[in-house]
């Protein structure tokens, strides 16, 4: 069995979400795939663009084949919406990044249309521009993913389930 690594799509065919800090750039495949954080001028911790998927990227599609796929800014804003359609579904990715207070959050949410999909989220942090892994471990509601100052906390009702040896209970 051959494992292979997805690259990037071409830069033209992302949508950018931001908090007038920093900006992240999401794929048609529901991915953000580049994000400098917390600031434009920090390393990023999601870089699949400068290889692949190894260099981190936050994936949060249906795992069901999708046959049709649309997007669109709500008016007047950076919320990105990008709606997956097959014969039996169609569901709504909501992306956003909310103007910051103390911290700088990164908001998706799944909204479903019609009929019902299985959803696959899949979440590989790697600071310094893809070179660096982090330790991550479970807390109250989510996860805390931490590689020396670098800290990212996900929150979400969704199980979650690790991988790799850097997760621990």
């Amino acid at each position: 069995m051959t494992n292979i690594k997805k690259k990037a799509a071409p830069i033209e065919s992302y949508a950018v979400i931001g908090d007038c800090e920093t900006a992240a750039l999401v794929g048609l495949d529901g991915s953000i795939d580049w994000l400098c954080w917390p600031e434009f001028s920090s390393d990023a911790c999601f870089a699949r663009l400068l290889g692949s998927e190894e260099n981190g990227r936050w994936l949060l599609a249906p795992a069901a084949e999708v046959a049709k796929t649309t997007r669109r800014y709500r008016e007047h804003t950076l919320i990105l919406e990008t709606t997956f359609e097959s014969a039996d579904f169609a569901v709504m990715l909501i992306d956003f990044m909310p103007i910051r207070g103390s911290n700088s959050e990164i908001v998706r949410i799944v909204k479903g249309i019609r009929g019902s999909a299985p959803m696959k989220m899949e979440m590989s942090l790697r600071f310094n521009y893809g070179t660096t892994v982090p330790w991550v471990t479970r807390c109250a509601g989510g996860v805390h993913a931490v590689a020396g100052p670098d800290l990212v906390v996900l929150r979400t009702t969704a199980p979650l389930q690790g991988r790799k040896s850097n997760y621990r209970e």
